[in-house]
């Protein structure tokens, strides 16, 4: 026994220089066809809008002549398009990310990816590969915005967009498609709508946590429902929109005002009508809470509510009330306002 232990530790001493001097936690050994890389220990990276967010990638050895590739993976193009390669020296960025990331490089074995000033479209998953010749290997992360979820149809009713024309309009309301996940997230936290809409990876879905007749019938149980994928030009329906923190700020100003005058109103005091998304971005993220009908951006009338009373609307659970869109005529109103930082 003893002479078993001596030679472990003569192992180790004459272990060769490229060894790595990174060791994984008790109880989580490293997988076996990573041989340089770090399997991450969180392999989901959470954050905002606006934020930094880093991609861990560490190495445990360097090998001779080698590059790390990050690439974003992008399952609508059965793809991946390539951000930055680097030789542990020199580096290179590529797509439109590119002004956005860095390397990290906190030490020679860190070849992490930092992402400064997240996008909703940052959102997805992430590869760090090793190009080492015949010794390839790869890790993969996801990045997780947080955020918040809602349907979208304009001012002539619903089932009126394409694909297309969801998209833009989701856009133009400070977000945009929410994919699958998004989507399915938000019915676990209680989303329940009966009208289909477009997600980003171009199929059509709609979440129902209270199964009713108008809504597929009693029988069928709760969850995300699916009309799979559509033509992207012909069919049409709403939209699920994502959108997530604020770079800003959305306030009230009371009064009766056309749509009109509730945008004079906003300029003013230097700001624009708040859009849909930013409305709804400000009551997830700064529990902005009115019992005020205010105009929006889109024409629409709304009100975000957090802690959910009678007089408010009388339903049970915080959201975004909306009374669809009224004249523009009707002095009723006040203005949801943004201004940015």
């Amino acid at each position: 026994m003893h002479r078993l232990l001596l030679l472990g530790c003569l192992w180790l001493l004459a272990a060769p220089p490229g060894s790595s001097i990174f060791q994984r936690p008790t109880g989580t050994p490293a997988p076996l066809h990573l041989q340089y890389l770090l399997e991450p220990l969180h392999p989901t990276v959470h954050t905002q809008r606006g934020a930094t967010a880093t991609l861990p990638c560490v190495l445990r050895a360097l090998p001779r002549n080698y590059r790390v590739k990050w690439s974003k993976v992008e399952p609508a193009n059965y793809g991946e398009s390539i951000i930055i390669i680097t030789n542990g020296l020199f580096h290179k960025n590529y797509g439109p990310l590119s002004p956005r990331v860095r390397l990290r490089h906190s030490h020679r074995y860190d070849a992490s990816l930092t992402i400064s000033n997240v996008a909703l479209e940052d959102e997805g998953r992430y590869r760090c590969q090793l190009v080492n010749g015949l010794e390839d290997e790869s890790i993969s992360l996801t990045l997780h915005l947080e955020g918040v979820v809602f349907p979208y149809q304009p001012s002539n009713g619903r089932y009126k967009f394409n694909y297309h024309e969801a998209k833009r309009a989701c856009e133009q309301q400070d977000s945009r498609l929410a994919t699958y996940q998004q989507l399915y997230k938000a019915w676990t936290e209680g989303l329940d709508w009966c009208n289909a809409g477009w997600i980003l990876d171009g199929t059509v879905h709609y979440p129902i946590i209270n199964s009713r007749e108008p809504c597929g019938g009693r029988l069928l149980l709760p969850g995300v429902r699916t009309y799979g994928a559509r033509d992207k030009q012909k069919d049409r329906f709403d939209a699920f929109c994502f959108t997530s923190a604020l770079q800003g700020q959305v306030y009230f100003i009371r009064g009766h005002l056309n749509f009109k005058e509730a945008a004079q109103a906003c300029r003013n005091q230097g700001a624009a009508l708040a859009k849909v998304g930013q409305l709804y971005s400000a009551w997830k993220f700064s529990q902005l809470d009115r019992c005020d009908g205010g105009w929006l951006a889109d024409g629409s009338v709304r009100y975000p509510i957090t802690t959910p009373r009678q007089r408010c609307g009388g339903l049970p659970e915080p959201g975004v009330r909306s009374f669809g869109f009224p004249s523009k005529e009707m002095r009723t109103y006040g203005s949801y306002c943004f201004v940015g930082k």
